[in-house]
């Protein structure tokens, strides 16, 4: 816990590792980055920042290029889980971009080395920048094929010693079906993790939930789109759905 000061409570967690989907980027567009929303998103991680939370981030690349997708359609899996790969970085320089002109210190740290424009991922290095209160956002999943960025923000958060996984979606919560499809559909306040692989839930790949249980990580379900969402949860508000052990 971190210390409160008289007129703001202690943040929940003192490092905490925030996964957003690339899609999230591309506002009501149905391909790209929006700017507005990128520094949307830019500004939620500011606020967060002020409380004293450190914070790393990864960010998918589902709005350029999904591996998958690429390999369902004939492509070669690893070339095109490669091609994902390169979509994310992408995704970090636009988020790096938008932070640092908020004045918020920002490093890109990729799997696969690319030096004239992001560092290398070197574990002592990272936790070094987060100590100094800049945000670091992970690129290039794990670099390695058939591993999605879910996996790599699980693996990264554990690395780093985070607290917990913050993993902004489109609705505020884990839901028993698709609530956008299904009105009846029911939020869970809280979920297991062996609950999570059982039922399916859409929550993070079955590696990504074995590794956070494995480690004990508890993953934090939230709405992305709703103002102040981020901020509100660290501050004990807000709705969300907590995974856990």
């Amino acid at each position: 816990m971190l210390d409160a000061t008289e007129d703001q409570p202690a943040p929940a967690y003192k490092r905490v590792l925030l996964k957003i989907s690339g899609e999230a980027l591309m506002g009501d567009q149905g391909f790209g980055l929006h700017p507005p929303t990128v520094e949307r998103i830019a500004r939620e991680v500011k606020s967060v920042q002020e409380l004293g939370v450190e914070i790393c981030m990864v960010i998918g690349g589902g709005n350029i290029f999904r591996g998958l997708s690429g390999s369902a359609q004939g492509m070669e899996r690893t070339t095109a889980d490669y091609m994902g790969m390169l979509a994310t970085v992408m995704n970090a320089l636009a988020m790096q971009s938008a932070l640092e002109g908020l004045g918020v210190y920002t490093r890109v740290i990729s799997a696969i080395r690319m030096d004239e424009v992001c560092e290398p991922y070197i574990r002592r290095r990272a936790v070094r920048h987060l100590e100094k209160k800049r945000v670091c956002i992970f690129a290039a999943g794990t670099g390695n094929p058939y591993f999605t960025t879910d996996t790599a923000a699980t693996l990264r958060a554990n690395e780093m010693a985070c607290e917990a996984i913050f993993k902004g979606t489109k609705v505020d919560g884990v839901y028993d079906k698709d609530p956008v499809k299904f009105p009846d559909a029911v939020r869970y306040d809280t979920v297991t993790y062996d609950d999570c692989l059982a039922k399916h839930l859409k929550v993070m790949d079955a590696s990504a939930i074995a590794l956070a249980r494995d480690n004990n990580l508890p993953i934090i379900v939230f709405s992305l789109d709703e103002p102040g969402g981020f901020r509100g949860i660290l501050a004990g508000e807000g709705t969300y759905t907590r995974v856990h052990g």
